[in-house]
C-alpha cells in the first residue's frame, strides 16, 4: 500500500533535528505536520507540532512523530529555532502572531477545511509555500483516487451518528459530514436537532436510534453507556487518528468509512 511505503521511507529516514543554524520549516499545525512529513526530506523540518507526538492528537504513526523535534507552539521556542518558515493555525494567539512579525518570520496561517475539495486546496497551499508541488498534487492524486473509489450512490443512505470524542458528534457542513455522505451514509445529526457539530447524549438518541454508531474509541464512558442503551444499534470504530485531520488522511478515512457503510443493511 503506498501510504504504508511512504511511512516506512520515512522511518528509514531517520531522525530529523532541528538545524543548527537555524532554518527549515516550523509547523505548529499537527494537520500541517501530516503533510509535511510526506512531500519534504526529514532534514527540512525543523520542528513539527507537539500535538503530533500526543495519542489523541495526531494524524502520523507516533514512532514517526517521535523521531521529530517538537515545540509546543510557544513564540520563544518558535523563533529560537530562526525557521525560513512558520505554518500555523489561524486559531494562533494574535499575541503569538505579533511575536512572530516582530521577529521578521515567515507565516503561514491556515484554517480548518469543510468540504474536500477545501482540504486538496489546503495541501496545494501547503506545498506551494515549501517549494514541493509535485508532492501536493501526489498527494491530491491520491485523494481523488480514493474520492472515487469509495464514493457510493446506489440504494438508499442509512442514518449514521459519528463522534469525534465523548457525546460530541460531528454535525452538517464539515469534511467529516461529507466523507460520510460521500460513501453512502446520511448524518444523523440533524434528526437530533443538531446542525452543527456538538453535544449529543446517548439518552438523546434512544428513541430514534440511527442505523450505525462511529466513535473512535472502544472502550469510554460515552461508548459504555451507547452499548448499555442502545443494545440493538450497531457501533463501529472509526480510529482516532483518522479523525482530526484532512489531507493525506483522507484515504484511509474515506475507506474505513466505507468499510462501516458495507456492514450496515
Amino acid at each position: 500500500m503506498r501510504f504504508a511505503a511512504i511511512l516506512l521511507a520515512l522511518l528509514l529516514a531517520g531522525c530529523a533535528q532541528p538545524p543548527t543554524g537555524g532554518g527549515g520549516i516550523v509547523s505548529t499545525n499537527p494537520c500541517v505536520d501530516s503533510v509535511l512529513i510526506r512531500i519534504l526530506p526529514p532534514a527540512r523540518i525543523a520542528a513539527i507540532s507537539h500535538y503530533s507526538q500526543e495519542a489523541t492528537a495526531t494524524s502520523i504513526p507516533l514512532d514517526v512523530a517521535r523521531r521529530f523535534h517538537a515545540t509546543a507552539g510557544t513564540a520563544e521556542e518558535v523563533i529560537a529555532l530562526h525557521p525560513d518558515l512558520v505554518i500555523a493555525s489561524t486559531y494562533t494567539p494574535p499575541a503569538t502572531q505579533a511575536a512572530y512579525a516582530r521577529a521578521g518570520l515567515k507565516t503561514l496561517l491556515l484554517g480548518i477545511p469543510d468540504s474536500i475539495a477545501e482540504s486538496q486546496a489546503q495541501v496545494t497551499q501547503i506545498a506551494d509555500a515549501v517549494g514541493a508541488p509535485a508532492g501536493g498534487a501526489r498527494i491530491n492524486a491520491e485523494i481523488d483516487r480514493a474520492v472515487v473509489r469509495w464514493s457510493r450512490k446506489d440504494g438508499p443512505a442509512p442514518a449514521a451518528l459519528l463522534y469525534i470524542s465523548g457525546d460530541l458528534a460531528t454535525g452538517g457542513s464539515t469534511l467529516l459530514n461529507e466523507m460520510m455522505t460521500r460513501v453512502g451514509f446520511r448524518n444523523a445529526a440533524a434528526t437530533y436537532g443538531l446542525t452543527h457539530t456538538g453535544t449529543l447524549s446517548a439518552e438523546t438518541i434512544v428513541t430514534q436510534p440511527p442505523a450505525v454508531v462511529i466513535a473512535p474509541e472502544r472502550v469510554s464512558r460515552g461508548t459504555l453507556l451507547r452499548h448499555r442503551l442502545l443494545p440493538t444499534t450497531p457501533q463501529a470504530v472509526f480510529p482516532r487518528v483518522l479523525i482530526n485531520c484532512g489531507g493525506p488522511t483522507l484515504p484511509p478515512a474515506l475507506e474505513r468509512l466505507a468499510a462501516i457503510r458495507a456492514s450496515v443493511s
